[in-house]
C-alpha cells in the first residue's frame, strides 16, 4: 500500500526568490528540491511516494507547505494546503488546483495544483465473538445450562405470538396473549414506586383492540397451557401481565419521581496503598524511594540502598471529602525516585499511573498484590524500568473492603500474571499520541460587567465582545491549553492540543474546559467530559478512541454575569447545569506510536500545535428546528413565589432566552450558497418575502405573566383553567437526528427491558406466582426489540457528516445488540423456577449495557430549560433531553417524551438544591411538548388532549401555518376523586424524639386536602377518605379515562411550632371510571396498593392507600357509589376508608418475649432509670413490667405477655408494630427514651407445622438452611461431612440411620480416597529429589502451627471458590429440585463429589483423606479462620433472643443513612411471636409445656449470671496509620462494663500489622456488662493515645444462643500438647447437656466408638493417648463427632460453633462506615458457677529463633574486565565480593581485593558470619532498630530471608564499579552448578527450571552462581560466577563451633593462592614492568632485540666501510 503525491506547480507567486515545499503526511515529511529564481510561477513537478502499513482513514489530512528558501536564515512561510483524504480514499485518485492558506488561516492567492493516488489492498478483520460481552462466568453457565435444558424442551419451541405480530408495539399496548378479556379481578402487584400506568379492562364492551387484558395469575397458567398445546409449562412465556406498561392513550410521560441531584455531593473517600516491593528496577546500584501520589498529595518510602530489589512493606493512606465525580478523576501515580535526599529531588527511574476510578470499578474496589509496570515519561523510546508490587484500595463511605486471602507468596513472583491492570488490558501498552483538535466554539456567554464595557466604549469608542476565551483540556494528569481568543463570543481556534500517554490509558475521562481568561484570576465557562470508554471499543473489531469533528454542549450556572457566581461549580462539571453556556467544536483522535522510530520526539510534555480547519458543515448540515410547547397546567408554586406574577421561559441553546442569552440577534444564517448578498438584511430586519415561506415568525419563548392563586398554605398555582398558554422556538442546529435516534431506539428497548425487570422482582417480592414466565416474556421482548434495532439502524448508512465515530460506534451498536438478542434468546430458553434469580442479575447486566450505549458522546442539539420566572428573576427549573422531545416519522425513534404531557417538577438550581431545601417542589408543571424539523411540524399539535381550538397571535393574517399562542378548550368533564388513605409505614423521623407527627395532603390538579394528624408515631394508620368535589378536566372523556393527570401525594410532619416538616413524597395515578360504566368487579372498588414514598433520591417509607376518579354523570352526584359506613363521631367528620377496599381482617395474637434493656443513653441529660417497653401493633399493645432499677438490673421479671389484634389475611397488607420505651419519672411523668418500628412481620409469624409433610421437621430445618431437597437426599453441607439418607420419621419403628465418618464407608468418598492416593504417588514420583516431609514432632507444634495451617486451608478454599463458586450453586439447585433429568451421569457425580471435597476445609472425624491432594500438609489439627465477623457466620446469635436499636433523634439527610448509628439511644433485647388464634387442634405441646412462656418455651432464667470472659488477641492487619511516619505504635484496650485494660505497656513500635498473641480474663456479670469493646489505640510519648480503631462484641447473645458459642468446639479431643482441650466440660457432658435442655432422647453410647443421639448413630475412635503414650477407652471422640454434626439431629438441631478465630473490622467514630483495620481474636466464655476452666492457651508471638548463616567466598570466575592498563591498555579489574542479609546492607561484608585479575578469576576464601532472627513460620527475618537518630525506640521490621551476592571493580581514586549481583531467596534459591562452567545465566533469571533448594533444610549448600547486571539495552548479562559455600547454623550451634570471621582464628581459612600479578605496581615497579612486558610482549622484544642488533651491526659496518676500503685502496 502507498500514497503518492505528484506536486505540479504553485502560480501567483509574489516577488522573486528561490521557493521550497514541503510536503507531510503521517508526521513524515518530504522536501522538494530549491528552484531557484522563479517569479510568479514555481514549477515543481516531483513525486512523493509514502509506503503505508495501515490503511488510510478517510479524516487523514495530507498538508504541502511552500517556502521562501534562505540559505543564512530560516524559510520564510508562504501558505500552507491541507487536504482530508477522505475522497483519495473513495477513488484512489485525485487531482486538486486550490488556494492556499497563510498562519493566520486566511486565504490567499497562491495556488497550487497537485495529483494524489492512493494504492489500497482490500481487507478484513476477522469474525466477532461472543465472549466479549458476557464477561464473566456467565457465559460458560450458559452453556452448560442450555445443554442440559435442550434435552427437555419439544422440538418445535412455542412462540408466544403469532408470527406475524411484532413484540416491539408502537405505544406500549401490550396484548396479553389469547387476548382474553380480563373477567376477573386485575391481578395486581401490591408494591410499586409508581402506579401510573395502570388500566383494567371494562366490564360492559369487549375489549377493544388497543387496551390490554388485565388477568388473574392463576388463569394465566390454564391459558398458557392451552396455548402451548399441553406443552411443558416451562417455556411459557408472558407479556406484561400486570399491565405495569406505559398508558393506553399514550398522551401522558411518565413522571420523574426522583428529585434530587445527586451528584456534586461530597463524600468521604480513602485510598490505602501498599507499597510491597519493587523488582528489575534499571540502572546501576541504586538507592530507589518510592513516591505516591493521589491528587496533589505527595508521600514517600523510605530509602533503601543499592538494590535493584528494594522490599518495602509500607502502608499509605490518603483521606477525601470531595464529590464522587472530582475524587474517580484524580490520578494515582507510583514513581520510583533514585537517591534522592534533602539536597536533591533524585532523578526520576519510572513512573506509572491511573485514575481512582479504574481502582473503584474493579471487583471489591481494589487490586491486591498486582505489579504495576514503570515506564519513563521522558524516554518513551526505552521499555519498561521496573515493576513496583503494591496493593491499591479505594473505600467510599460504607464500602467494606475484603481482603482476599491470596495463595503463598510464590504464585506472586509470577509478575506478567500479576500486572496492575483492569480486566481486558494488555500487559504490553503502546505510546499513543491523543490529538484533542479544538476548532471554534459558539453562543459563549458574556463575562465580564456591562458597567465595564461601558467605561471601554466611552475610552475607545468600540463595542467588543465580553469574553477572552480559552479551552484547556485535562488528561492522565496533565494540562494543556490553546491560545485566548481576545473578545469574541465565536472564538476560532483550529488548534491541537497533544498527550502522550500509554494506551489503552487507565484515566476513563478527558476533561476539555472553556475558561475566561481574566488578569485576577481565570474562571471555568463551561466543563466537558469526554468518556473515552464512550468513543472507542476494545473488542476484535473494536477502534481506537476518536470523536467528531463535532460539537458539545456545555451546561452550567446561569448566564447572567455576577462577580460571584454562587453556581460556580456547575460550570466546573460539578452537578447538573440550569442553562446553557456554550457549544463547542472538536475532535479528537488517537495515534500509536512507533516508539523504534528515531525521529520520535521521546519527551511527553504536552504540545498545542496549529490543527487544519475544517469546512462549515462537516458538524452536520444547518437545518431549521421548530419546538413547540403548551402549558397545561402549573401547580405547586411554593408560596415564597406566590405574590409577583410568574411566567415560563422555554430556552434551547440561547434561542429563546431572552432575559440574558446574547446581545447580538443569534439567529444562524441558513447556510447559502456563496454569491446569495442578500442574507444579511434578512438577519436585520424580518422582511414579507419570506411570509410565503412559512412566515417568519418571531419565537414566542415564554408564557405570559400572571398572578398565582392560593391552593392550600404551602402552595399556590397558575389558573389556566380553559385557556392554556403556549410557546413556540424556531432554531438552527447542525442536522444529527440519526445519532439521537439510535439513542431514542435503544432508550425505548432499555425502558422496556427496567420495566418488565421491575415487574419480576415485584412478582418475586411479593411471591406471586410463575416469575419465570414473566421473565421469559421479557427476554422475548428484549430479543424483537434488538432484532428491530438492527432493521432500523441499517438504514443509516451514506450520511455525509457522520464522523467516524458515527460509523464505529454504529457498527459496534449493530453488533452488541445482535449479539445481546442471540444471547436473550439462549437465556429465555435457560429460565427455570429455580434460576429465575440468577438469570435476573444477568439481564440487569442486559440493561446497564444497554444504558450504556445509548449515551450518545457526540451532542447535536442541546437541551430544553424550563425556567420559572418571578418578577424577572430566575427561580427554579427544569431541564428535558433533546432527544426525549425529537419527532420521527419511525414511531421507536421519536423521543420518549416527544408529543406527550410530561410531568415535570421544578427544582432549585444548583447547590440550593441539596438537601431539604431541594425537596419541596418549586411548581409542578403539565406540559405538552414536540420538537423536530420545521418542515415536519404538520403534526406538532396531534398529542394534545383533544377539544381545543387554537388561537393566533394576531398580526399574520391568512397565515395558517403560524402556530398558536394559546389553546381554548371548550369541553370539560367534572369528577369526583376519592382518595382512600389507609396507612403508612417506615417513615421519615422528623422529630426530637425519633418520632413524627404525620399527615399526608394529596394534591389534584389544583385542589388539595390532608388527612388528619396522628401524632407520635412513624407507622400512621389514618384509615380516612378524602373526596375531592367539582374537579374540572378539559378534554376527551374516553382520554381522560384511560390517561388521568397524576396525584401527588406529600408527607408532612406537624410541629407545633413554625411550619410542617416535609417527609417524602409519591405520585399516583387514580382508577378512573366514567358516568356510563357500572361500578362493579373486576375493576371497582379499587384495591389498596404500596407507593414508595421518596425524600430526594432516598425512599422514605411506603403509603397503602387507592384513588378512584368518578366522572359526574348527568344526574349529578346522585348516580355515584354511595358513601357507605360510619362517619366516625370521635374522630370528628372523618370518613373511613369504605368496606370492599379496606383489608379483610382476622384475629392474630402477638406474643411479647421481654427480656431487657441495653446501653440506654441518657434523656435530657438524666439517666434512665426505671423504663418500660410498649408494643403496639395497631392500635392494640401491651406493656412490659417495669424495671425498678436499670442500673443493678436492667432485664424484665416478667418474661412473656401477649394481646390480641386484628390484622389483615394479607401478610403484605400487616401494619408495623412499634416498640417504644418510655422512663418513669417521679410525680406521673414519662418521658420517651427511644422508639423501634419493626416494620414487616414476616419473620416473626409462627405458622403451625403441616403435620400432613412426610417429614415436616427436617424439611422446615433444612429450609432454614436454605437447602433444597426437602425429603432426604444426600446433601453436602459445606462443613464437610458425608450425610447418608435422612430418612423421615417413620412412626411404626425407629429407623437407625448410620453416620458413618470414617472416610472408607462411602463410594463416593472411596473413589475419591483412591484418587487422592494416586495423586500423593505422583508428587512424590515429581519431587523425588525434595525429602519427604516427616510427620512433625507434637513437642515442636504450638498454637501458631495449627493458626497458619488453618489460615493457609481458608486461602485455599477460598481460591477454589472463586472459579467454581456459582456453578456449583447452580449444580446443587439442579440436581436437587430437577428430577426429570433422569439419574446423573456417574462421571458427573463422581466430579461433584470432587469439587464438593475440595471445597472442605476440615479432616472429618480421624482426618482420613480429607487433605487436599495439592500439598502435600502435615497433619496438624485445625481451627476454623472466619474472614469476618462470627455474628455473620450465625446470623448475629438471634437463633431466639432478637435486638432491637432504639432510635431517637431526627433521621439525618445524609443520603447513606450512615448516621444511623448516631441516633441509636440503647437497645431493647427481646422477640416476637405472631399467630392467628385459635391454633388448629392438631398442634400439640410436649411434656413439660409451660403455658406462661407461651410459643418461648425453653428459655433460660435471665437473672444476673457472673461470668469468666477470655479475651484472645491475635493479631491486627492493615491498621489506618496514626503518626506523621505513616506507622502507628499500637496496643489493645479492652472495656466491659466498670473493667478497663489498657495494655499500654505492651505498645509494639511502628507497625501497622502488629502480631499480639495475648490474652486477657475479665470477669463479668450479665445482663449489667455484656458489651464487650476491643479497641486498638495508638501509643504517643507526648499527648493522649488515639484511637485507631474499634469492635463491639455483644457477649450476651453469644452466651444464650443456642450455637453454644461460649467455647468452640475443637475437631479433635486431645488431652495435652497444643490441641488441649479448653473447655471445662468435655465433649460427653457437653453432649449429654444439649440433650436434656433440647429434650432429645439420648446419648446412649456404646458399642464402643458409637454413640446414638435421637435416630442418628454416630462412630469415632474409641482410645485416646495420654501423656505418656498410654491409649486409654474413651467417649469422647464420639461425642464430638455428634456435637460437630448436631445439625443432623432432628428438630432441635442447630449448628455449634466451632473452634475458631474471627476477623473483626476496627471502626472509628470519627470516620463512620471506613474501615480502619481488621483484628482477628476470639472470645470464651465459662459461668462462674460451673468448674473452673484451666489456664489460658498460650498464643504469644513466636520469638524469631536465633541463627548464624556462615558464607564462605571461595573463588570468582569469569567476571568481566573493567579496567584498561596505565602502561599496555591491557583490561583487567581488581575484584572483590560484597555480600549482605538484612534488607539495607547495614550488615554488609566485603572480602579483600584480588588485585589484577586479567582472566577474570579471582581467588578469596574469606568468611562472612551474618547472625539473624528468623521467623519460620513467616518465611521472614525480624530486625529490629532505630529508624533514625531522633527515634523512641526500636522499630521492628520483617523482611524476606534474601542474601545478595555483589562484585566490584576497586578502583583507587573513584568510586568502586558494580559489576553484577546475585539474590538468593533462602527458602527456594537455585541450587549450584558444580562448576564453573556449568553455571550458566537461567539459573538466576528463572526462566528456566532450575532444582530449588532451601537452605533451612540442606543446612550446608556449596556450588557455583552467576551474577548478573543490565546492559545499555536493559537486558540481563552473565557479568561473573561466584563459587561460595553457604552454611545455616542455630545460636546454639554456632556458640559450640565457633569460627573466625576473614581469614580468622578460630578455624581460620588459608590465604588464597593468587598469582603475581596481583602486586600493585608502584611498589615495585620493576617487577611489574617485568611481569607486563615480559610477560606479553617478549617475543617482540626478542624481536625487536635481534633487529637492534641487526642495525648495530649495519651502522658498524657502514662506519668502517670506508676506513677498510681507504685501508685497502691504499694498502696501508
Amino acid at each position: 500500500m502507498a500514497l503518492l503525491v505528484h506536486l505540479k506547480t504553485v502560480s501567483e507567486l509574489r516577488g522573486r526568490g528561490d521557493r521550497i515545499a514541503k510536503v507531510t503526511f503521517r508526521g513524515q515529511s518530504f522536501y522538494s528540491r530549491v528552484l531557484e529564481n522563479c517569479e510568479d510561477v514555481a514549477d515543481f513537478d516531483e513525486t512523493f511516494r509514502w509506503p503505508v502499513a495501515s490503511t488510510i482513514d478517510r479524516n487523514e489530512m495530507l498538508e504541502i507547505q511552500v517556502f521562501n528558501y534562505s540559505k543564512v536564515f530560516s524559510n520564510k512561510l508562504i501558505g500552507t494546503f491541507c487536504m482530508v483524504l477522505q475522497k483519495v480514499v473513495e477513488e484512489n485518485h485525485v487531482e486538486v488546483t486550490d488556494t492556499l492558506i497563510d498562519d493566520n488561516n486566511a486565504i490567499i492567492k497562491t495556488s497550487l495544483c497537485v495529483e494524489v493516488r492512493y494504492q489500497g489492498t482490500d481487507g478484513t478483520v476477522g469474525s466477532w465473538d461472543d465472549g466479549d460481552f458476557l464477561g464473566d462466568e456467565a457465559l460458560q453457565e450458559e452453556e452448560k445450562d442450555s445443554q442440559e435444558t435442550d434435552g427437555l424442551l419439544p422440538g418445535s419451541r412455542p412462540s408466544s405470538r403469532p408470527p406475524g405480530e411484532k413484540s416491539f408495539r408502537s405505544k406500549g399496548r401490550e396484548k396479553t396473549k389469547g387476548g382474553r378479556d380480563g373477567e376477573h379481578k386485575a391481578g395486581r402487584s401490591v408494591f410499586s414506586a409508581m402506579k401510573l400506568g395502570k388500566n383494567r379492562s371494562h366490564k360492559e364492551e369487549p375489549q377493544r383492540p388497543d387496551e390490554p387484558a388485565v388477568l388473574e395469575m392463576e388463569d394465566l397458567d390454564h391459558l398458557a397451557i392451552r396455548l402451548a398445546d399441553g406443552l411443558d409449562p416451562d417455556s411459557v412465556s408472558l407479556a406484561s401481565v400486570t399491565a405495569l406498561t406505559t398508558n393506553v392513550s399514550n398522551k401522558r410521560s411518565k413522571p420523574d419521581i426522583k428529585m434530587e441531584p445527586s451528584a456534586g455531593r461530597p463524600m468521604d473517600y480513602q485510598v490505602s496503598i501498599t507499597v510491597i516491593e519493587a523488582r528489575q528496577l534499571v540502572g546501576l546500584n541504586m538507592d530507589p524511594v518510592v513516591c505516591v501520589e493521589v491528587g496533589d498529595d505527595k508521600k514517600y518510602t523510605s530509602m533503601k540502598e543499592s538494590t535493584n530489589c528494594p522490599y518495602y512493606n509500607e502502608y499509605f493512606v490518603f483521606d477525601f471529602h470531595v464529590s464522587p465525580d472530582v475524587m474517580f478523576d484524580k490520578i494515582i501515580k507510583l514513581s520510583v525516585i533514585h537517591s534522592k535526599n534533602l539536597l536533591r529531588s533524585g532523578t526520576l527511574v519510572g513512573s506509572f499511573k491511573m485514575d481512582v476510578g479504574t481502582v473503584y470499578s474493579q471487583p471489591e474496589h481494589q487490586f491486591h498484590h498486582k505489579w504495576a509496570i514503570l515506564s519513563d515519561p521522558d524516554d518513551i523510546s526505552s521499555g519498561l524500568k521496573g515493576y513496583v508490587k503494591c496493593d491499591v484500595a479505594v473505600v467510599g463511605k460504607g464500602d467494606n473492603i475484603k481482603t482476599p486471602h491470596k495463595a503463598n507468596e510464590t504464585d506472586e513472583d509470577d509478575i506478567e500474571g500479576n500486572l496492575l491492570l483492569p480486566e481486558g488490558v494488555p500487559p504490553e501498552r503502546q505510546w499513543a499520541r491523543f490529538y484533542v483538535k479544538i476548532y471554534r466554539a459558539e453562543g459563549l456567554p458574556r463575562m465580564n460587567t456591562s458597567l465595564m464595557a461601558n467605561v471601554k466604549k466611552a475610552f475607545i469608542g468600540e463595542n467588543k465582545d465580553l469574553v477572552d476565551p480559552y479551552v484547556q483540556v485535562f488528561f492522565a494528569g496533565q494540562k494543556g491549553k490553546t491560545s485566548v481568543q481576545k473578545s469574541s463570543y465565536e472564538p476560532l481556534w483550529n488548534e491541537q492540543v497533544i498527550f502522550t500517554d500509554l494506551f489503552p490509558p487507565l484515566c476513563k475521562r478527558m476533561k476539555v474546559q472553556i475558561r475566561d481568561s481574566d488578569k485576577v484570576n481565570d474562571v471555568a465557562i463551561g466543563t466537558h467530559f469526554i468518556d473515552l470508554r464512550k468513543i472507542s471499543n476494545d473488542g476484535d473489531k473494536g477502534f481506537l478512541p476518536t470523536l467528531g469533528p463535532a460539537w458539545v454542549n456545555m451546561y452550567g450556572s446561569t448566564r447572567n454575569y455576577t462577580l460571584l457566581d454562587e453556581h460556580q461549580d456547575l460550570n466546573e462539571g460539578l452537578g447538573e447545569g440550569v442553562s446553557f453556556r456554550a457549544r463547542l467544536l472538536l475532535g479528537l483522535a488517537v495515534e500509536i506510536l512507533d516508539t523504534s522510530n528515531p525521529e520520535l520526539t521521546s519527551s511527553t510534555e504536552v504540545q498545542v500545535e496549529q490543527a487544519t480547519p475544517i469546512s462549515e458543515s462537516c458538524a452536520g448540515k444547518m437545518e431549521e428546528f421548530f419546538l413547540f410547547g403548551a402549558f397545561l397546567e402549573a401547580s405547586m408554586i411554593d408560596r415564597r413565589n406566590g405574590d409577583k406574577p410568574i411566567t415560563f421561559e422555554v430556552t434551547i441553546g440561547n434561542y429563546g432566552n431572552e432575559v440574558d442569552g446574547l446581545a447580538r440577534p443569534q439567529r444562524p444564517r441558513p447556510r447559502k450558497e456563496p454569491g446569495d448578498e442578500e442574507e444579511v438584511d434578512l438577519i436585520q430586519n424580518s422582511s414579507d418575502d419570506e411570509a410565503s415561506d412559512g412566515g417568519d415568525l418571531a419565537s414566542v419563548s415564554s408564557t405570559p405573566p400572571m398572578r398565582p392563586q392560593v391552593t392550600d398554605r404551602n402552595y399556590f398555582h397558575l389558573p389556566y383553567l380553559e385557556r392554556k398558554p403556549c410557546i413556540y422556538i424556531k432554531s438552527w442546529w447542525p442536522d444529527q437526528r440519526r445519532r439521537l435516534y439510535n439513542a431514542n431506539i435503544m432508550d425505548h428497548i432499555a425502558d422496556k427491558l427496567e420495566e418488565g425487570l421491575n415487574d419480576v422482582q415485584e412478582m418475586i417480592k411479593t411471591e406471586k406466582s410463575y416469575p419465570e414466565r414473566r421473565l421469559r416474556g421479557v427476554l422475548e421482548e428484549l430479543s424483537c426489540g434488538c432484532c428491530h434495532f438492527l432493521s432500523l439502524a441499517e438504514k443509516d448508512q451514506g450520511h455525509s457528516s457522520r464522523t467516524r465515530l458515527d460509523r464505529e460506534r454504529l457498527k459496534s451498536c449493530l453488533r452488541e445488540l445482535e449479539s445481546m438478542g442471540q444471547q436473550a434468546r439462549t437465556l429465555r430458553a435457560q429460565v427455570k423456577r429455580h434460576t429465575v434469580r440468577d438469570k435476573l442479575r444477568l439481564c440487569q447486566n442486559f440493561l446497564q449495557r444497554l444504558r450504556f450505549l445509548a449515551d450518545e458522546p457526540q451532542h447535536s442539539i442541546p437541551d430544553v430549560f424550563i425556567w420559572m420566572m418571578s418578577n424577572n428573576k430566575r427561580v427554579a427549573y427544569a431541564r428535558v433531553p433533546s432527544k426525549d422531545l425529537l419527532f420521527s416519522i419511525v414511531e421507536e425513534e421519536t423521543g420518549k417524551d416527544c408529543a406527550k404531557v410530561k410531568t415535570l417538577f421544578l427544582k432549585l438550581p444548583g447547590k440550593r438544591g441539596f438537601g431539604s431545601a431541594g425537596w419541596t417542589v418549586q411548581a409542578k408543571l403539565e406540559l405538552y411538548m414536540w420538537l423536530g424539523l420545521s418542515k415536519q411540524r404538520k403534526d406538532f399539535l396531534c398529542g394534545l388532549p383533544c377539544g381545543f381550538e387554537e388561537v393566533k397571535a394576531a398580526q399574520g393574517l391568512g397565515l395558517h401555518t403560524f402556530p398558536p399562542v394559546s389553546l381554548v378548550y371548550a369541553k370539560k368533564q367534572v369528577f369526583q376523586l376519592r382518595a382512600h388513605m389507609y396507612q403508612a409505614r417506615s417513615l421519615f423521623a422528623a422529630d426530637s424524639s425519633g418520632l413524627s407527627d404525620p399527615f399526608a395532603r394529596v394534591f389534584f390538579i389544583n385542589q388539595s386536602q390532608c388527612t388528619e394528624v396522628l401524632n407520635e408515631t412513624l407507622c400512621p394508620t389514618w384509615d380516612q377518605m378524602l373526596v375531592f368535589d367539582n374537579l374540572e378536566l378539559y378534554g376527551e372523556a374516553q382520554e381522560l379515562r384511560d390517561d388521568p393527570p397524576i396525584i401527588v401525594i406529600e408527607i408532612y410532619d406537624q410541629d407545633t411550632m413554625g411550619k410542617a416538616d416535609f417527609m417524602g413524597r409519591t405520585f399516583a395515578k387514580p382508577l378512573v371510571k366514567m358516568a356510563d360504566e357500572e361500578y362493579c368487579p373486576p375493576r371497582f372498588p379499587p384495591q389498596l396498593e404500596y407507593y414508595q414514598i421518596y425524600r430526594g433520591n432516598a425512599t422514605a417509607g411506603d403509603l397503602l392507600a387507592a384513588f378512584e376518579l368518578l366522572q359526574i354523570g348527568p344526574a349529578g352526584k346522585a348516580d355515584l357509589p354511595p358513601i357507605h359506613g360510619p362517619v366516625d363521631m370521635d374522630r370528628g367528620p372523618i370518613m373511613p376508608v369504605p368496606v370492599g377496599i379496606r383489608p379483610v381482617l382476622s384475629k392474630y395474637r402477638v406474643e411479647v418475649l421481654f427480656w431487657g434493656l441495653r446501653d440506654l443513653k441518657r434523656v435530657n441529660l438524666a439517666q434512665v432509670d426505671r423504663p418500660r417497653v410498649d408494643i403496639e401493633c395497631a392500635g392494640k399493645g401491651v406493656q412490659s413490667s417495669l424495671i425498678h432499677n436499670y442500673k443493678k438490673n436492667p432485664n424484665f421479671n416478667t418474661l412473656v405477655k401477649w394481646f390480641e389484634v386484628d390484622l389483615p389475611e394479607n401478610e403484605l397488607l400487616h401494619p408495623p408494630l412499634n416498640i417504644r420505651v418510655v422512663d418513669c419519672r417521679a410525680f406521673g411523668r414519662y418521658t420517651l427514651v427511644g422508639s423501634h418500628a419493626v416494620s414487616s412481620l414476616r419473620r416473626f409469624i409462627y405458622r403451625p407445622p403441616d403435620r400432613s409433610a412426610p417429614s415436616w421437621n427436617t424439611a422446615v430445618r433444612l429450609l432454614r438452611r436454605c437447602h433444597v431437597p426437602c425429603n432426604g437426599g444426600s446433601s453436602s453441607h459445606s462443613t464437610g461431612e458425608v450425610v447418608v439418607n435422612m430418612e423421615p420419621e417413620v412412626p411404626i419403628k425407629k429407623l437407625e440411620t448410620m453416620v458413618k465418618l470414617d472416610a472408607t464407608s462411602d463410594a463416593v468418598v472411596k473413589v475419591d480416597v483412591a484418587e487422592e492416593e494416586k495423586e500423593k504417588k505422583k508428587k512424590k514420583k515429581g519431587t523425588a529429589e525434595e525429602p519427604d516431609e516427616e510427620e512433625p514432632d507434637e513437642s515442636m507444634l504450638d498454637w501458631w502451627s495449627k493458626y497458619f495451617a488453618s489460615i493457609d486451608t481458608m486461602k485455599e478454599q477460598l481460591r477454589q471458590q472463586e472459579p467454581s463458586g456459582i456453578d456449583l450453586e447452580e449444580k446443587d439447585e439442579m440436581d436437587n429440585t430437577e428430577g426429570l433429568k433422569g439419574p446423573m451421569k456417574g462421571k458427573e457425580k463422581a466430579r461433584t463429589a470432587k469439587e464438593e471435597k475440595k471445597k472442605k476445609t476440615q479432616s472429618s472425624g480421624s482426618g482420613q483423606g480429607s487433605e487436599a491432594p495439592e500439598k502435600k500438609k502435615p497433619k496438624i489439627d485445625e481451627l476454623k479462620v472466619y474472614p469476618k465477623e462470627l455474628e455473620s457466620e450465625f446470623d448475629n446469635f438471634e437463633d431466639w433472643l432478637h435486638t432491637f436499636n432504639l432510635l431517637r433523634g431526627k433521621t439525618g439527610d445524609d443520603e447513606d443513612g450512615s448516621t444511623e448509628e448516631e441516633r441509636i439511644v440503647g437497645r431493647f433485647k427481646g422477640s416476637l411471636c405472631v399467630y392467628k388464634v385459635p391454633l388448629p387442634e392438631d398442634v400439640s405441646w410436649e411434656a413439660g409445656y409451660d403455658p406462661t412462656y407461651g410459643m418461648f418455651q425453653g428459655i433460660p432464667s435471665n437473672d444476673p449470671i457472673n461470668v469468666l470472659v477470655r479475651v484472645y488477641v491475635v493479631r491486627a492487619t492493615d491498621l489506618h496509620p496514626a503518626d506523621i511516619n505513616g506507622k502507628a505504635d499500637p496496643y489493645i484496650a479492652i472495656r466491659l462494663g466498670k473493667t478497663d485494660i489498657r495494655d499500654k505497656e505492651n505498645y509494639i513500635s511502628k507497625q501497622l500489622n502488629p502480631v499480639f498473641g495475648k490474652s486477657f480474663d475479665i470477669e463479668a456479670s450479665f445482663p449489667m456488662e455484656s458489651m464487650l469493646t476491643v479497641a486498638v489505640y495508638d501509643w504517643d510519648l507526648v499527648g493522649t493515645d488515639d484511637l485507631i480503631g474499634e469492635t463491639k462484641i455483644d457477649l450476651e447473645n453469644r452466651f444464650y444462643s443456642k450455637h453454644r458459642a461460649t467455647c468452640g468446639i475443637a475437631q479433635t479431643y486431645s488431652t495435652h500438647g497444643y490441641n488441649i482441650w479448653r473447655d471445662p466440660m468435655k465433649p460427653s457432658q457437653i453432649l449429654t447437656r444439649l440433650c436434656k435442655d433440647s429434650k432429645v432422647d439420648g446419648p446412649h453410647f456404646g458399642p464402643p466408638g458409637r454413640v446414638k443421639v435421637a435416630n442418628r448413630v454416630f462412630t469415632g475412635p474409641s482410645e485416646i493417648e495420654d501423656e505418656n503414650g498410654q491409649k486409654k477407652p474413651t467417649e469422647e471422640h464420639v461425642a464430638l463427632s455428634a456435637l460437630r454434626h448436631w445439625e443432623d439431629i432432628p428438630r432441635a438441631g442447630c449448628r455449634l460453633v466451632p473452634e475458631h478465630v474471627e476477623t473483626r473490622p476496627l471502626l472509628n467514630p470519627d470516620k463512620p462506615g471506613i474501615e480502619q483495620g481488621r483484628l482477628e481474636l476470639w472470645v470464651d466464655m465459662f459461668p462462674m458457677d460451673m468448674p473452673a476452666p484451666g489456664t489460658p492457651l498460650d498464643i504469644s508471638p513466636r520469638k524469631p529463633k536465633k541463627y548464624e548463616l556462615r558464607v564462605i567466598i571461595w573463588n570468582t570466575d569469569e567476571v568481566v574486565l573493567e579496567d584498561d592498563d596505565f602502561f599496555t591498555g591491557e583490561k583487567s579489574s581488581d575484584i572483590f565480593v560484597r555480600g549482605w542479609l538484612k534488607g539495607q546492607q547495614e550488615d554488609k561484608q566485603d572480602t579483600d581485593v584480588h588485585y589484577h585479575s586479567l582472566t577474570g578469576e579471582g581467588n578469596f576464601n574469606w568468611r562472612y558470619l551474618f547472625p539473624f532472627d528468623y521467623l519460620a513460620a513467616e518465611e521472614k527475618i525480624v530486625i529490629s532498630k532505630k529508624e533514625s537518630m531522633f527515634s523512641w525506640d526500636e522499630t521492628e521490621y520483617k523482611i524476606p530471608a534474601r542474601l545478595t551476592l555483589q562484585i566490584w571493580d576497586a578502583d583507587h581514586f573513584s568510586a568502586d564499579d558494580f559489576l553484577g549481583a546475585i539474590e538468593l531467596d533462602l527458602n527456594r534459591f537455585p541450587r549450584g552448578a558444580k562448576t564453573a562452567k556449568q553455571c550458566t545465566m537461567d539459573m538466576a533469571t528463572g526462566e528456566v527450571d532450575v532444582p530449588l533448594v532451601s537452605i533451612f533444610k540442606q543446612k550446608r549448600v556449596k556450588g557455583w552462581w552467576p551474577l548478573l547486571a543490565r546492559n545499555e539495552n536493559d537486558e540481563f548479562e552473565l557479568t561473573g560466577k561466584v563459587e561460595a559455600e553457604l552454611h545455616l547454623l542455630t545460636a546454639e550451634e554456632a556458640e559450640k563451633n565457633p569460627v573466625g570471621l576473614a581469614r580468622n582464628e578460630p578455624d581460620p581459612l588459608e590465604k588464597p593462592n593468587r598469582p603475581d600479578t596481583s602486586f600493585i605496581w608502584f611498589l615495585n615497579p620493576l617487577k611489574s614492568a617485568r611481569y607486563f612486558l615480559w610477560h606479553t610482549y617478549r617475543w617482540l622484544l626478542l624481536k625487536l632485540l635481534l633487529l637492534l642488533l641487526l642495525l648495530l651491526l649495519l651502522a658498524l659496518f657502514l662506519y668502517s666501510v670506508p676506513g677498510y676500503l681507504v685501508k685497502k685502496i691504499l694498502r696501508a
